[in-house]
């Protein structure tokens, strides 16, 4: 009995992986398939016909195309399920504000009732099987490569990803008053667990928060030092779009959950490192570890601070090439798209490079022996 259970249960353990990959994969073909579950009335395109097309150009010499397209397809779910329909597209070729459609896409439909004539408008294209299918993408390839570390990694994206949703809706509730309290707050609780559903409740874990979360408060308070002697010329809070409470804190806010995850990320990474090199060498002495910390945080430094301009690259040019395609200076386009974004990395930035020493002097006084710490100051 013990052998067939010892069996079974390694059976298990090898193959858990490929069985959620199975059900995730059942589960997309279920969402490729759910029109009925949807109120709004769905329109299935089965063929698309271009009817014309014209070249248009605006005052600043900007050119697109207009392209009118007869749509032909059935609705898919509700009271008029199984009735065909032709629905006229009129839409730009740069796609910036309008879409063109394709046979083999859904659609959600505006339907009309024009004296017993049913007519209808798309009001937006239906995304659920593609976003369905790429999480499930997602899921898989953590589970199958990455095993029990990938479905921890997966469980505090989806515990932060709950956290964050309450927190956004206590800053509502409360207008925006207390939003550097709820955020500041929420960014301690995200690493607190993260740390812990990944690392597990250890002396590794408690050394990486706490580095973790020096770093971060190390390059606000710099941050908000710098602000206070430069009076905060050249931060345009202006150019925050659609907010619709103080900018400032705000910014703060989102500056902190930035520099969050770049600093735990090499505050685990250095941390991880030293841990194992302590296994391998028991009687390394602090200064040593020290040392090492600040080399392997010195080759974690330079893509870690490239990851985060690119992000930052990513994020703004689109709007920029948008601002000076329409005649707007590099100035003035940078101040509007790109200025808030180059600030947030520089925090971030500072906060990266300050998190080595720190995360290698806690690192040597926990784990290195405290009789070796005082040769570090010759």
């Amino acid at each position: 009995m013990i052998d067939e259970a010892d069996k079974q249960h390694s059976f298990w353990r090898r193959w858990w992986p490929y069985f959620v990959v199975i059900l995730g994969g059942l589960l997309v073909l279920g969402v490729a398939h759910d029109d009925g579950l949807y109120q709004t009335p769905i329109l299935s395109i089965q063929s698309v016909k271009k009817m014309s097309s014209q070249k248009q150009s605006d005052q600043f010499n900007n050119e697109d195309q207009q392209v009118e397209q007869q749509l032909r397809g059935v609705i898919t779910n509700g009271q008029h399920k199984g009735r065909q329909l032709t629905i006229d597209n009129t839409y730009l070729k740069s796609q910036a504000t309008t879409l063109g459609y394709h046979t083999g896409q859904k659609v959600f439909l505006t339907v009309h009732h024009n004296h017993g004539n049913l007519s209808a408008t798309i009001s937006n294209l239906k995304r659920d099987t593609a976003l369905a299918f790429t999480a499930w993408l997602t899921v898989s390839l953590l589970l199958v490569l990455m095993r029990f570390s990938g479905l921890m990694a997966l469980t505090s994206v989806i515990v932060n990803g709950v956290l964050f949703w309450l927190a956004v809706n206590w800053n509502t509730n409360t207008q925006g008053g207390i939003v550097l309290v709820i955020f500041g707050g929420l960014a301690i609780v995200f690493a607190a667990l993260t740390l812990l559903i990944v690392i597990g409740f250890n002396r590794q874990m408690l050394m990486t928060l706490l580095a973790t979360i020096g770093g971060t408060a190390l390059s606000i308070i710099v941050a908000l030092v710098v602000f206070a002697l430069t009076h905060e010329r050249g931060v345009y809070y202006e150019s925050m779009q659609y907010v619709t409470q103080l900018p400032r804190p705000l910014f703060l806010a989102e500056t902190i959950l930035g520099s969050l995850g770049a600093v735990m990320d090499e505050s685990t990474d250095i941390i991880a490192s030293l841990m194992a090199l302590k296994a391998e060498k028991p009687d390394i002495s602090a200064k040593q570890i020290f040392k090492s910390g600040r080399q392997i945080g010195g080759e974690i430094m330079g893509p870690l601070v490239n990851v985060l301009f690119f992000i930052f690259v990513a994020e703004t040019l689109p709007l920029a090439l948008l601002f000076l395609k329409n005649a707007n200076s590099w100035g003035y386009t940078f101040n509007m798209t790109m200025s808030l974004g180059v600030v947030q990395s520089l925090i971030s930035g500072i906060g990266i490079v300050l998190t080595i020493p720190l995360a290698c002097g806690i690192t040597s006084l926990m784990i290195g022996g405290h009789q070796s710490w005082g040769r570090l100051r010759h």
